[in-house]
C-alpha cells in the first residue's frame, strides 16, 4: 500500500464531522458487545474504500450497511448487497473470488476500486443532507487520486447524485437511470447507473441478478 493511498485511507477513518453517525456507531457497538453470540468486532468507524487507485474503474455505493461494511469495515462487505456486488465482478473477471466476508478473507480486485458516497452507517440507511455534503470532499479527492480513473458506475441515486454534484453539474441534465450512460462533458470518464444491489430491490423485483451483470458487463474490456 502506497503512502498516497495509506494517508488518505486515514483521513477517512479518523474524520468526526457527523456526530449523528458518529453516535449511531457508538450504539451500534456498544449493542453487539452485549450479544454473546457476536464473535466479529465490529468496525464502526467510517469505512475507506477497498481496491488500487490506480484502477480505471470505481464504483460508488450509498453507505455502508450496518451488519455489512460498518461491521467488517469494507465496503459491500459481509451483506446481501455484497453478495450480489461480488459474484458479478468475478463472473466478469474483476476479482480473484466472488464471497467477500471479512478483511483478511485474501479477496483482491483487478482494476476496481469500491467506494461510497457516505463513509459511516447512517440510521435507516438514510443520511441526511449535511452528511452526504460532510463526505463529497472525500469522493473528489479519491477521484482526483485515480490517474486512470476511466468508468464511474453509481449503484442508486444518491450515488449518482453526489457525482453530478460534485463535478458541478446540473441534476436535471444528467437523470439517473438503471443501465444508463453519461457522456461528461471535458471529461474522460463514462459514467453509468444501476439499481442498487440491495436485498430490498430484489426482494420487490426493482432488480434481478441478470439485469445487474449486464451493467457489469458493460465496463468489462
Amino acid at each position: 500500500m502506497s503512502s498516497k493511498y495509506k494517508k488518505f485511507e486515514q483521513k477517512i477513518i479518523n474524520c468526526q464531522k457527523c456526530k449523528r453517525l458518529l453516535e449511531y456507531a457508538k450504539e451500534t457497538k456498544f449493542s453487539q458487545r452485549k450479544k454473546e453470540f457476536t464473535i466479529e468486532q465490529y468496525w464502526c468507524k467510517p469505512v475507506p474504500s477497498f481496491g488500487d487507485l490506480e484502477s480505471e474503474i470505481l464504483i460508488i455505493g450509498l453507505a455502508p450497511g450496518k451488519h455489512g461494511a460498518a461491521r467488517t469495515g469494507r465496503p459491500f462487505t459481509g451483506d446481501y448487497a455484497g453478495d450480489i456486488l461480488y459474484r458479478a465482478l468475478y463472473e466478469n473477471k474483476f476479482s480473484n473470488k466472488k464471497i467477500s466476508r471479512n478483511k483478511n478473507d485474501e479477496l483482491k480486485l483487478k482494476n476496481v476500486r469500491i467506494s461510497n458516497a457516505v463513509r459511516c452507517a447512517p440510521p435507516q440507511n438514510k443520511p441526511n443532507n449535511n452528511e452526504i455534503l460532510n463526505c463529497r470532499p472525500y469522493l473528489l479527492e479519491e477521484i482526483q487520486l485515480m490517474p486512470n480513473l476511466s468508468y464511474i458506475l453509481t449503484l442508486g441515486g444518491l450515488a449518482h447524485k453526489q457525482i453530478i454534484s460534485l463535478l458541478g453539474l446540473k441534476q436535471s441534465n444528467y437523470k439517473f437511470g438503471h443501465n444508463k450512460i453519461h457522456n461528461l462533458p471535458d471529461l474522460n470518464w463514462i459514467l453509468i447507473n444501476s439499481y442498487h444491489p440491495s436485498r430490498y430491490n430484489f426482494n420487490t423485483k426493482r432488480l434481478n441478478y441478470e439485469m445487474f451483470l449486464k451493467v457489469i458487463k458493460r465496463i468489462t474490456h
